[in-house]
């Protein structure tokens, strides 16, 4: 076994890694970028050295590792994981890539050749076409409308597109071509028959170097957006015994048809109408994947601890009949973003965290810290939390007490709405698929945030905190104190607060920590009371004798709250700012970010006359990309970016005015 081992990776995977070497003994070397100089992995790693170029440079990798006479490097998943380059240097420098062969992970890495090689093996694959082969678009005719367009390289679903018809092709491909590049440095497409709403299911391979190769069970991934998993869970409700020792059958081949050694995965879409479920092969991931902690749960094994092992030389110590599934495991990923605005990245400072203890049955895996900063730089998300259960039902009652339990403030998530899809009657009788999230999105985000509007008392709260404040300010004198005292009645303050573009009025009078009332908007006075706690990280607030606790931060004068796994952000209105309630007006032609990120490509010229919906700019993020349209018919009067440039969420990129302002109004006389 190793004595050092430098992991080539950052944030919740590092970690993961670090914490199997502590347990083996083995010392852990870390490596980052500036931005993550003050990150959980370096601090808890016992090494770790800076990389000034990033986690992509292969010589800085590498140097790292000879500097600290690391004898392996682990590469998690994601950046250098997948890159036969690496592995190869790694070999020549005398270090273990903790990973398949160079030429199974180019094999596999290949979408175009990976079908091929299964094929010649006996799996079943998808009907298609590929570059340089076949025109994408002749092929789509040939097996027929919608059709799914992916890059050969890479993975992730990033650059994945549906086209529903031959006019759809040329935009699609044009986006995913430039994806591809960007992501994965090879342009490369293929097509494949869309198969509607199927289960997307994955069976998690372990080889050795001695010739042994055993399945682990399968995974079902069927809860995505974007084609990005969100929900995981171990066994999959669908399978049989039957139809499971079939497709790890199957899984198996893949492997061996490449000489596979390491912990891999092979993904299949799964008919979930079709009698017998048939299943095809779609890829195959050659490295740990995002979803391996619900294979543990069931499985009892460490999956790293195999990969080492593996690497070291030695065989794997189990065999198939010795693989044995118990109970159920669910995971659910924990973005940083905006299921509200069509799951967008979001980005911040960690101001407050927590995150359930660790148990038998629920963990965490979380490369999160108060003070992060979550950038565009990486991919958004934050952490994943894993419950186990005997059966399916407890076990997505135990995430979601465990959901529930978490609190990110400073950083928008999506773990309420993480709980309204786990509470989805479909997902609870097992009934999934890929397109479940975007047939029932309405339901989900009603579910996850109630009509939009603000619950009373979520601005009520922060405004007893605002105006606690400057109570708190105010000192020992009594005639300082902000508390409305005057002869007669006492008076109310104010207080217009905005959240999400809602602008909403909420009044206070009296003293909050000791008796004070509240009016929020246009409803009746009540009592209230705000009590802090002793570290100020949360606060009690009660309403006309009803009490509810809050997670609280401030970001200045932003107050964060945060209940049940949701997270409010209100900041009060200033005299002189512009009208917020007006802000998010589209007729006032500007064109503002709808993330954090870069502008890749502007599309129009100043001067320029546009229509509405017309595509105006490109912002990427976390390589994802959004087109930007025009508000309304005009002319571009303003463009504030230009392609490369990164941006702020709502910043402005443009301003379309129209050509004849006052046209309609003299029509009208």
């Amino acid at each position: 076994m190793f004595d050092t081992v430098l992991v080539a990776n950052r944030g919740e995977i590092a970690l993961r890694v670090i914490r199997t070497l502590r347990r083996l003994g083995i010392r852990s070397v870390a490596v980052y970028s500036d931005a993550d100089a003050g990150a959980r992995h370096v601090r808890e790693a016992d090494t770790a050295v800076r990389l000034a170029s990033g986690y992509l440079d292969i010589e800085q990798v590498v140097a790292a590792a000879k500097l600290t006479r690391a004898g392996a490097v682990h590469p998690g998943y994601g950046f250098l994981a997948e890159n036969t380059a690496f592995a190869r240097r790694c070999a020549e420098e005398g270090l273990v890539f903790v990973g398949p062969p160079p030429e199974a992970v180019e094999a596999m890495g290949d979408k175009i050749r990976a079908k091929a090689t299964v094929a010649a093996a006996g799996v079943p694959v998808v009907p298609g076409g590929a570059e340089p082969a076949d025109d994408l678009t002749e092929a789509a005719r040939r097996i027929g409308f919608p059709v799914l367009i992916k890059p050969s390289a890479g993975g992730g679903g990033k650059g994945m597109l549906v086209a529903r018809s031959a006019e759809e092709m040329p935009q699609a491909i044009e986006s995913a071509r430039r994806t591809a590049a960007a992501a994965f440095g090879d342009a490369t497409l293929l097509v494949e028959r869309f198969v509607a709403d199927p289960r997307h299911i994955e069976i998690q391979v372990l080889a050795d170097a001695h010739g042994n190769v055993v399945h682990l069970g399968e995974r079902e991934c069927s809860l995505q957006r974007r084609h990005q998993k969100i929900i995981e869970e171990a066994p999959s409700p669908l399978l049989d015994e039957g139809t499971r020792q079939s497709m790890g059958a199957d899984a198996v081949r893949a492997a061996r048809s490449v000489g596979y050694v390491g912990a891999g995965t092979v993904e299949f879409i799964v008919s979930g109408d079709e009698p017998g479920h048939p299943a095809y092969f779609i890829e195959m991931n050659t490295r740990l994947q995002v979803e391996h902690p619900v294979t543990e749960l069931v499985t009892g094994l460490d999956l790293v601890e195999l990969q080492l092992r593996v690497a070291a030389g030695e065989p794997l110590p189990l065999s198939q009949e010795d693989v044995r599934l118990r109970g159920h495991a669910i995971e659910a990923r924990v973005y940083a973003e905006d299921p509200s605005r069509d799951f967008l990245p979001t980005g911040g400072r960690v101001l407050a965290l927590a995150e359930p203890e660790a148990e038998t049955d629920v963990r965490v895996d979380s490369g999160l810290q108060v003070g992060t900063v979550v950038g565009s730089d990486y991919d958004p998300m934050l952490s994943k939390v894993i419950a186990w259960g005997p059966d399916r039902e407890s076990a997505l009652r135990r995430l979601d007490s465990a959901l529930r339990a978490t609190t990110v403030l400073g950083v928008t998530t999506n773990i309420a709405f993480l709980r309204a899809l786990l509470a989805d009657p479909d997902v609870a009788a097992g009934d999934l698929g890929t397109g479940l999230i975007d047939r029932r999105l309405g339901a989900l985000l009603a579910t996850a945030y109630g009509s939009g509007a603000l619950p009373d008392d979520v601005p009520a709260a922060a405004a007893l905190v605002l105006h606690d404040r400057l109570v708190s300010a105010a000192g020992d004198d009594p005639w300082d104190v902000p508390d409305g005292w005057r002869v007669g009645e006492p008076a109310w303050t104010p207080w217009l607060l905005t959240s999400r573009g809602e602008t909403i009025e909420v009044k206070v009078r009296g003293l909050p920590r000791r008796a004070a009332e509240v009016i929020v908007g246009d409803a009746r006075p009540v009592e209230a009371l705000l009590a802090r706690g002793r570290d100020g990280g949360d606060a009690l607030v009660t309403l006309d004798g009803l009490a509810s606790r809050f997670a609280l931060a401030a970001d200045g004068q932003t107050v964060w709250l945060g209940r049940d796994g949701r997270s409010w952000a209100l900041t009060p209105h200033q005299p002189g700012d512009r009208d917020l309630a007006d802000a998010g007006r589209t007729g006032d032609g500007v064109v503002r970010s709808p993330m954090p990120g870069t502008v890749l490509l502007v599309k129009v010229v100043p001067g320029e006359r546009v229509t509405e919906g017309q595509p105006l700019l490109i912002v990427e993020a976390m390589k994802m990309e959004h087109t930007v349209t025009a508000p309304a018919d005009g002319v571009v009067a303003e463009l504030s970016v230009r392609a490369g440039q990164p941006v702020d969420m709502d910043a402005v990129l443009a301003v379309v005015r129209d050509e004849n302002p006052g046209a309609e109004q003299a029509g009208g006389s």
